[in-house]
């Protein structure tokens, strides 16, 4: 029985389904999975409480995911789970130092940049925006080959824990998932299908870059308001892009699905009508 570990320290797009990859239709055999979520928080006191989960399922590894890996809760949370293979699901660091300093502390890591910081300030977000944001994310992760990197990924780990390997043993990815990379998983047939899919990761890329002064830097409330707007609605036309590139997929019978058998075998189809193989 492979035992997979999530740490979720706040809130990513993926933090909505990364617990969900390696069994989405709850029928997979050889696999079981808990989950210790802190909500929205991710100070060094919620990783700090994370210690009792360890002791309290003993997963094979563990996957923890939260905004910005370099922040002070995140990098407390490795330290207390070093001496299990672990892996970061992130949107940051995005410098490769950072990045390498990572790897060098023995930790496997999925950047992605594609999975844009939220306009988190009170002159804008309420509940309502908040969830808003994330399903259109959510739309862009999912189409466009980042949810699938991050499924494959997984897949990757578990097996080699089927195979026996264990601790020090169990290699670890190290992949910095920018648009070019995610939209290489897609799948995508069309080309067409395939540029909308690259235009919308970039877009949900640059949403970053546009909410961080809303959240970091502007005080004026007309400022910070008006652009973390701009922020949303960027990846509201990125999620309607992806919608778009998926219905030329199906238009055409070839999206492509790759389930999970009973046995943990990924297998693939294409065509509406057929069985995966």
């Amino acid at each position: 029985m492979v035992k997979v570990g999530f740490i979720k320290l706040g809130n990513l797009g993926m933090s909505q389904v990364v617990d969900l990859l390696e069994d989405e239709i709850a029928a997979r055999e050889g696999i079981t999975t808990r989950v210790y979520g802190t909500g929205p928080k991710m100070s060094k006191e919620d990783a700090a409480d994370t210690e009792a989960f360890k002791e309290e399922f003993d997963p094979d590894f563990v996957i923890i995911i939260s905004p910005n890996a370099s922040t002070p809760g995140p990098t407390e949370a490795r330290q207390l789970w070093k001496d299990k293979p672990c892996l970061i699901i992130s949107d940051g660091p995005t410098k490769k130092d950072d990045r390498q300093a990572i790897e060098d502390e023995g930790f496997g890591y999925i950047i992605l940049p594609v999975d844009p910081l939220i306009g988190a300030k009170t002159e804008f977000l309420d509940p309502e925006e908040m969830a808003s944001f994330n399903s259109d994310v959510m739309k862009v992760l999912s189409t466009c080959g980042a949810v699938r990197l991050v499924q494959e990924e997984l897949d990757k780990l578990t097996s080699q824990v089927d195979e026996g390997k264990s601790g020090d043993e169990i290699e670890m990815p190290h992949i910095y998932a920018k648009p070019q990379t995610c939209i290489e998983r897609s799948g995508f047939s069309n080309p067409y299908a395939k540029a909308k899919a690259l235009a919308a990761l970039h877009m949900a890329e640059k949403v970053s870059q546009i909410n961080l002064p809303a959240c970091f830097m502007l005080k004026d409330l007309e400022e910070v308001a008006f652009t973390a707007a701009t922020g949303h609605e960027m990846i509201r036309a990125a999620a309607e892009l992806a919608v778009e590139a998926r219905e030329i997929e199906k238009t055409n019978d070839t999206v492509l699905r790759k389930p999970h058998s009973k046995k943990g075998k990924v297998l693939s189809k294409t065509k509406l009508y057929e069985k995966p193989q």
